[in-house]
């Protein structure tokens, strides 16, 4: 999906920048709170330090890379922190990406859509399944005989 233009770095955009950018998103919109748009470009980055290289990043693959980022930074309430930012579903982190490249902070290639984004796959349950995994106490543990 995106290739990052800028970040909140200072690379080609200083974070003034980008917090002005966020600034007139959030004029028109509020559904998302700031947080939101500096969780999106960090999770960017994450991905970018995950796969070596600056390339392009496909929707399905910055979403699974938001997801652990999340994870690693929240741990069980991952899920919560991102839902009080108004990112419920894939399709909000899409939303916020597209806010960012409609104000040049984001870049797309062609061929990438908002729908890319939609029902990749329930955030919430991506979130939380690993920490809601109800062991099986029927059986006991060790190797099986038999």
């Amino acid at each position: 999906m995106p290739n990052e233009q800028a970040n909140t770095g200072g690379d080609s955009e200083s974070p003034v920048s980008f917090w002005s950018a966020v600034e007139r998103i959030r004029e028109r919109d509020k559904r998302y709170s700031p947080e939101a748009y500096a969780f999106v470009m960090d999770g960017l980055d994450f991905a970018i330090q995950q796969i070596g290289k600056r390339r392009h990043v496909s929707a399905a693959e910055l979403l699974s890379f938001m997801c652990k980022f999340a994870k690693s930074r929240y741990g069980v309430m991952a899920y919560t922190v991102l839902s009080r930012w108004g990112l419920r579903g894939t399709e909000d982190i899409g939303s916020v990406v597209y806010r960012l490249i409609d104000q040049q902070i984001l870049a797309e290639q062609q061929g990438d859509s908002p729908a890319d984004f939609s029902g990749v796959f329930d955030l919430r349950r991506r979130l939380e399944d690993q920490y809601f995994e109800i062991p099986d106490f029927r059986r006991p543990p060790g190797p099986e005989s038999g």
